[in-house]
Protein backbone atom coordinates (compact mmCIF):
# COMPACT_ATOMS: atom_id res chain seq x y z
CA UNK A 1 0.00 0.00 0.00
CA UNK A 2 1.31 3.33 -1.24
CA UNK A 3 1.61 6.33 1.26
CA UNK A 4 2.66 9.86 0.53
CA UNK A 5 2.91 13.14 1.60
CA UNK A 6 6.05 14.32 4.15
CA UNK A 7 3.95 14.46 7.64
CA UNK A 8 2.65 10.92 7.17
CA UNK A 9 5.83 9.74 6.09
CA UNK A 10 7.97 10.76 8.98
CA UNK A 11 4.99 9.85 11.71
CA UNK A 12 5.43 6.47 10.75
CA UNK A 13 8.78 6.18 10.02
CA UNK A 14 9.00 7.10 13.43
CA UNK A 15 6.45 5.08 14.97
CA UNK A 16 5.71 2.23 12.62
CA UNK A 17 9.10 1.23 11.57
CA UNK A 18 7.94 -2.22 11.36
CA UNK A 19 5.17 -1.76 8.11
CA UNK A 20 7.37 0.02 6.18
CA UNK A 21 8.23 -2.48 2.95
CA UNK A 22 9.91 0.53 0.69
CA UNK A 23 11.03 4.79 0.91
CA UNK A 24 10.85 6.42 -2.01
CA UNK A 25 12.30 10.26 -2.51
CA UNK A 26 11.39 12.05 -5.46
CA UNK A 27 13.10 15.02 -4.63
CA UNK A 28 16.30 16.75 -2.51
CA UNK A 29 15.34 17.19 0.69
CA UNK A 30 17.07 19.18 4.14
CA UNK A 31 19.96 17.55 5.73
CA UNK A 32 18.23 17.08 8.68
CA UNK A 33 14.95 15.18 7.16
CA UNK A 34 17.71 13.23 5.25
CA UNK A 35 19.73 12.27 8.27
CA UNK A 36 16.22 11.06 10.02
CA UNK A 37 15.51 8.94 6.53
CA UNK A 38 19.22 7.59 6.71
CA UNK A 39 19.16 6.18 10.09
CA UNK A 40 16.47 4.34 9.73
CA UNK A 41 18.36 1.67 8.25
CA UNK A 42 16.18 1.44 5.48
CA UNK A 43 17.40 1.22 1.91
CA UNK A 44 16.30 4.59 -0.46
CA UNK A 45 14.90 4.21 -3.59
CA UNK A 46 14.68 7.91 -5.65
CA UNK A 47 12.15 8.37 -8.06
CA UNK A 48 12.27 10.24 -10.84
CA UNK A 49 8.65 13.13 -11.09
CA UNK A 50 6.80 11.19 -13.35
CA UNK A 51 7.29 7.51 -11.64
CA UNK A 52 6.28 9.76 -8.47
CA UNK A 53 3.32 10.81 -9.65
CA UNK A 54 2.04 7.25 -10.96
CA UNK A 55 2.58 6.23 -7.14
CA UNK A 56 0.73 8.78 -5.89
CA UNK A 57 -2.00 8.53 -8.59
CA UNK A 58 -1.56 12.15 -9.04
CA UNK A 59 -1.97 13.34 -5.56
CA UNK A 60 0.54 16.01 -3.49
CA UNK A 61 3.32 13.91 -2.35
CA UNK A 62 5.73 16.36 -1.67
CA UNK A 63 8.73 14.07 -2.84
CA UNK A 64 7.83 11.76 0.17
CA UNK A 65 6.47 8.37 -0.54
CA UNK A 66 6.57 4.54 1.03
CA UNK A 67 5.10 1.46 0.65
CA UNK A 68 3.58 0.02 3.93
CA UNK A 69 1.97 -3.05 4.69
CA UNK A 70 -1.53 -3.53 4.03
CA UNK A 71 -4.18 -2.00 6.95
CA UNK A 72 -5.24 -4.67 8.86
CA UNK A 73 -8.59 -3.83 10.45
CA UNK A 74 -9.54 -5.15 14.15
CA UNK A 75 -12.35 -7.56 14.67
CA UNK A 76 -15.46 -6.08 16.07
CA UNK A 77 -15.18 -8.25 18.61
CA UNK A 78 -11.96 -6.86 20.37
CA UNK A 79 -13.83 -3.77 20.25
CA UNK A 80 -16.58 -5.15 22.59
CA UNK A 81 -14.07 -5.02 25.52
CA UNK A 82 -14.04 -1.31 25.31
CA UNK A 83 -15.60 1.65 26.43
CA UNK A 84 -15.86 4.65 24.47
CA UNK A 85 -16.34 3.76 20.82
CA UNK A 86 -17.27 5.51 17.71
CA UNK A 87 -19.16 4.51 15.18
CA UNK A 88 -19.33 6.40 11.06
CA UNK A 89 -22.23 5.75 9.64
CA UNK A 90 -22.82 6.29 5.67
CA UNK A 91 -19.65 8.73 6.09
CA UNK A 92 -17.34 7.92 2.92
CA UNK A 93 -15.77 11.00 2.27
CA UNK A 94 -11.70 9.78 3.00
CA UNK A 95 -10.95 13.67 4.36
CA UNK A 96 -13.35 13.36 7.11
CA UNK A 97 -12.73 9.89 7.91
CA UNK A 98 -9.39 10.80 8.76
CA UNK A 99 -10.00 13.71 10.67
CA UNK A 100 -12.47 11.84 12.88
CA UNK A 101 -9.38 9.36 13.28
CA UNK A 102 -7.16 11.54 14.44
CA UNK A 103 -8.84 13.64 16.66
CA UNK A 104 -10.62 10.27 17.99
CA UNK A 105 -7.02 9.34 18.39
CA UNK A 106 -6.07 12.35 20.12
CA UNK A 107 -8.70 12.38 22.39
CA UNK A 108 -8.70 8.75 23.59
CA UNK A 109 -11.36 6.91 21.96
CA UNK A 110 -10.92 3.37 22.28
CA UNK A 111 -11.85 2.09 18.76
CA UNK A 112 -13.61 3.15 15.18
CA UNK A 113 -16.66 1.09 13.97
CA UNK A 114 -17.28 2.10 10.07
CA UNK A 115 -20.18 0.85 8.34
CA UNK A 116 -19.55 0.15 4.77
CA UNK A 117 -17.75 -2.63 2.82
CA UNK A 118 -14.77 -1.45 2.16
CA UNK A 119 -12.78 1.94 2.94
CA UNK A 120 -9.64 3.72 1.29
CA UNK A 121 -7.48 3.29 4.16
CA UNK A 122 -4.40 4.52 1.76
CA UNK A 123 -6.10 8.08 1.71
CA UNK A 124 -7.42 8.03 5.53
CA UNK A 125 -4.10 7.20 6.43
CA UNK A 126 -2.59 10.08 4.62
CA UNK A 127 -5.88 12.28 6.03
CA UNK A 128 -5.23 11.48 9.54
CA UNK A 129 -1.39 11.93 9.66
CA UNK A 130 -1.03 8.68 10.09
CA UNK A 131 -3.31 8.52 13.89
CA UNK A 132 -5.50 6.08 11.49
CA UNK A 133 -3.03 3.56 12.85
CA UNK A 134 -2.68 3.83 16.06
CA UNK A 135 -6.61 3.36 17.10
CA UNK A 136 -8.30 0.24 16.38
CA UNK A 137 -10.54 0.50 13.39
CA UNK A 138 -13.37 -2.09 12.41
CA UNK A 139 -15.49 -2.34 9.20
CA UNK A 140 -19.10 -3.61 9.15
CA UNK A 141 -22.05 -4.37 6.82
CA UNK A 142 -24.39 -4.39 9.38
CA UNK A 143 -24.37 -1.02 11.37
CA UNK A 144 -28.01 -2.12 13.65
CA UNK A 145 -26.80 -5.79 14.16
CA UNK A 146 -23.52 -4.09 15.85
CA UNK A 147 -25.49 -1.79 18.00
CA UNK A 148 -27.32 -4.26 18.82
CA UNK A 149 -24.48 -6.42 20.03
CA UNK A 150 -23.75 -3.55 22.08
CA UNK A 151 -26.88 -2.58 23.65
CA UNK A 152 -26.43 -6.20 25.06
CA UNK A 153 -23.64 -5.72 26.68
CA UNK A 154 -24.41 -2.32 28.80
CA UNK A 155 -22.72 0.50 26.38
CA UNK A 156 -24.83 3.73 25.96
CA UNK A 157 -26.04 5.02 22.57
CA UNK A 158 -25.66 8.47 21.46
CA UNK A 159 -26.82 9.91 18.54
CA UNK A 160 -25.51 12.98 16.93
CA UNK A 161 -28.47 14.85 15.96
CA UNK A 162 -29.69 18.38 14.82
CA UNK A 163 -31.72 19.68 17.41
CA UNK A 164 -30.94 16.66 20.30
CA UNK A 165 -29.90 17.22 23.28
CA UNK A 166 -26.99 20.45 24.35
CA UNK A 167 -24.23 17.88 24.69
CA UNK A 168 -23.02 19.78 27.79
CA UNK A 169 -26.35 18.77 29.88
CA UNK A 170 -25.07 15.01 29.24
CA UNK A 171 -23.68 13.23 32.09
CA UNK A 172 -21.48 10.71 30.02
CA UNK A 173 -22.07 7.07 30.74
CA UNK A 174 -19.24 4.94 30.84
CA UNK A 175 -19.61 1.92 28.19
CA UNK A 176 -21.22 4.43 25.06
CA UNK A 177 -20.87 4.57 21.66
CA UNK A 178 -21.19 8.29 19.59
CA UNK A 179 -22.65 7.62 16.42
CA UNK A 180 -22.12 9.88 13.43
CA UNK A 181 -24.07 10.45 10.51
CA UNK A 182 -23.21 11.72 6.82
CA UNK A 183 -23.91 15.45 6.38
CA UNK A 184 -25.94 15.07 3.41
CA UNK A 185 -27.81 12.02 4.85
CA UNK A 186 -27.80 11.96 8.25
CA UNK A 187 -28.71 8.92 10.62
CA UNK A 188 -30.94 6.57 9.23
CA UNK A 189 -34.59 6.16 11.07
CA UNK A 190 -34.10 3.10 12.26
CA UNK A 191 -30.35 3.60 13.88
CA UNK A 192 -31.74 6.90 15.67
CA UNK A 193 -34.77 4.75 17.32
CA UNK A 194 -32.01 1.91 18.24
CA UNK A 195 -30.62 4.86 20.12
CA UNK A 196 -30.75 5.83 23.90
CA UNK A 197 -30.16 9.75 23.55
CA UNK A 198 -30.16 11.91 20.67
CA UNK A 199 -27.22 14.86 21.65
CA UNK A 200 -26.31 18.09 19.23
CA UNK A 201 -24.63 21.04 19.73
CA UNK A 202 -26.09 24.49 20.83
CA UNK A 203 -24.88 26.85 18.24
CA UNK A 204 -25.42 30.96 18.65
CA UNK A 205 -25.82 31.77 15.30
CA UNK A 206 -28.32 30.38 13.63
CA UNK A 207 -26.80 27.80 11.09
CA UNK A 208 -27.94 24.56 9.92
CA UNK A 209 -24.86 22.08 10.67
CA UNK A 210 -21.33 21.69 11.06
CA UNK A 211 -18.67 19.15 9.06
CA UNK A 212 -19.31 16.04 10.40
CA UNK A 213 -15.40 15.88 11.42
CA UNK A 214 -15.73 19.28 13.41
CA UNK A 215 -18.90 18.53 14.81
CA UNK A 216 -17.57 15.39 16.19
CA UNK A 217 -14.32 16.71 17.27
CA UNK A 218 -16.82 19.21 19.87
CA UNK A 219 -18.99 16.38 20.73
CA UNK A 220 -16.43 14.14 21.39
CA UNK A 221 -14.23 16.56 23.99
CA UNK A 222 -17.58 17.50 25.60
CA UNK A 223 -18.59 14.25 26.23
CA UNK A 224 -15.13 13.25 27.47
CA UNK A 225 -14.69 16.96 29.34
CA UNK A 226 -18.22 17.76 30.47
Amino acid sequence: MIVYGKQVFFYILQKHKDLINELYLAKECDKASFSQIAKSGFKIKRLDFKAAQALAKGGNHQGFLMDIKDFEFCKFSDLKKKKFLVMLYGITDVGNIGAIARTAYALGVDGLICVGKSLKMDAIIKASSGAALDIPISLVEDGLSALNELKQLDFFLYASLGGGKDVRLIKARDKKVLIMGSEGFGIPKKIIEKSDECIGIHMKNDFDSLNVSAAFAILCDRINNG
